[in-house]
């Protein structure tokens, strides 16, 4: 298995980047609007607190006098498990109150500065990678040699777990904060169940448990992956934003695992699904498109080649509609209103021929290029494009037109391609369609909305990725990855007990 194998520099990795990619990631990946960035900021800042207040939890007092000793410690010394853990838990609730306080200034339209933003960000990335260390580095004191693993739990309702959820019970506060023999096998197993029924945020918090608490653990690879899959199931703008670092950052600690590929995959399908349509924002666009490229250029022989390819094909296709919408603006300025502008349609156009081959809109192009060219009188390059508009697309309902342009020059008019014959121009969309995509912005993008071990909408008869995890204890080979899209077994391995 790939995480055996090489665990001793896996784990040297880990340790070693888990406090290097988060402030790089921080201060590289501003994506988004200040408000989403803002977003990320506050749910980042929530998941930290959770962990911290879950890990003070293991030091309440049980009954034999422990909680009394660490509160003569504090006062004696900052540097106590759980004086350290509190005054991180004060940073938290401040840097929190920061953003909030500037989230308020964003919406109300008040004067910030983005770099405003830019520190923040700086500071809940500091704060992250203190997180982590002080999380592993009081462990020890939280740990309790005797496994309860396996025997009955007594479970005691009350009102919000963590004090921030409703409906919780100190199953999951105990989970957290003690450290026991085997512990890391359960949080996975009560972690995966609380993302398959949506509940995101306490999922997450038990992966990173793993994380943070049992840094020797074979879940940990798969623990770092499911928090990703968990930020695209939820789908939110800020979610993906977030999905996207965390499989990237997966791809820093593992990039020749296995599963790589298909996290490259859910890398550009998280910028997929921030894609507008053409006449708005492209930066999702442009970095899903060089996303899909990767993967193409990195997994030339990968099982999802064919998947990969279709999705480029579409994302091109928006960003050559982007260009087309410019061109054919300065094309109505220069041909139409006689108002100049000529060769910033001719630049865009010739854009569109170079970089995006297979453009369901090619013919377009090309027509109104070449005519840009009649306009300045340059028959030749004009001959050019109307000859490879006749010849390609011979179903396009611009070729009777450059038909008779071509006549009017004298130049030839080429045979059809005959390997291009059943090539259709797009079909046209209802007004409805039009006006759904207008009211939505939505464009046509085939998306895989599951994630790479888990799907959007489980099902219990279903067999999945993370289910094989579960049963290799933390492993997964090659031969057991489907070889669809879909993380599903399609048939259901005897499962071993959990």
């Amino acid at each position: 298995m790939f995480f055996r194998k090489n665990k001793a520099i896996i784990l040297s990795l880990i340790i070693v980047l888990s406090f290097v990619v988060p402030a790089t990631a921080q201060n590289k990946n501003n994506e988004g609007s200040p408000t989403q960035r803002l977003d990320v900021l506050r749910q980042k800042l929530d998941s930290l607190r959770r962990s911290v207040n879950g890990a003070v939890s293991a030091f309440k007092d049980d009954g034999n006098g422990k909680d009394d000793k660490l509160k003569k410690d504090d006062k004696a010394s900052l540097e106590t498990p759980v004086a350290r853990l509190k005054s991180l838990e004060k940073d938290t609730s401040r840097l929190q109150s920061e953003v909030t306080s500037l989230r308020g200034k964003v919406d109300r339209a008040e004067k910030y500065e983005i770099s405003d933003i830019d520190q923040l960000e700086a500071s809940v990335s500091d704060l992250q990678s203190r997180v982590d260390t002080t999380l592993t580095e009081t462990a020890s004191a939280r740990a309790n040699p005797e496994s309860s693993v396996g025997k009955p739990r007594e479970v005691k309702k009350k009102g919000k777990f963590l004090g921030i959820f409703g409906g919780g019970s100190d199953e999951y506060e105990e989970l957290i904060g003690t450290i026991t023999p085997g512990r890391d096998r359960e949080l996975f197993i009560v972690a995966t169940r609380e993302v398959r029924k949506n509940n995101y945020d306490v999922g997450r918090l038990l992966f990173q448990t793993i994380i943070t608490t049992y840094p020797d653990s074979p879940y940990l690879p798969m623990a770092k992956l499911a928090i990703s899959d968990s930020f695209f199931l939820e789908g939110s703008t800020s979610a993906l934003i977030q999905a996207t670092q965390g499989y990237q950052d997966w791809l820093t600690f593992f990039p020749t695992h296995p599963l790589a590929d298909r996290v490259l995959l859910k890398i550009a399908e998280s910028q997929m699904r921030q894609i507008g349509l053409p006449d708005r924002d492209i930066t999702p666009a442009r970095k899903a498109e060089q996303r899909l490229k990767a993967l193409l250029q990195q997994y030339p022989n990968t099982l999802l080649r064919k998947d990969a390819e279709m999705r480029l094909e579409q994302v091109q296709d928006n960003l050559g509609l982007h260009n087309l919408y410019i061109a054919n603006y300065y094309y109505g300025l220069s041909v139409d209103q006689k108002k100049g502008g000529l060769k910033g349609a001719q630049s865009r156009y010739r854009e569109v021929l170079d970089k995006y081959p297979n453009f369901s809109f090619m013919d377009e192009a090309l027509y109104r290029l070449a005519v840009t060219y009649l306009v300045e009188e340059e028959t030749d390059q004009a001959a050019k494009y109307f000859q490879q508009l006749v010849r390609d697309y011979p179903n396009s309902d611009y070729v009777e037109k450059a038909k008779e342009q071509l006549q009017l020059i004298g130049a030839s008019i080429p045979e059809t391609n005959p390997e291009r014959t059943k090539i259709l121009p797009p079909e046209k969309k209802s007004f409805f369609a039009n006006f759904k995509s207008q009211l939505f912005g939505l464009y046509p993008l085939t998306i895989d909305k599951n994630g790479v071990l888990m799907t959007d909408d489980f099902d219990k008869t279903k067999f999945e990725l993370i289910d094989q995890v579960i049963e290799n204890k933390g492993e997964i080979s090659a031969s057991q990855i489907p070889k669809s899209v879909m993380p599903v077994i399609s048939q259901p391995q005897k499962q071993q007990q959990k």
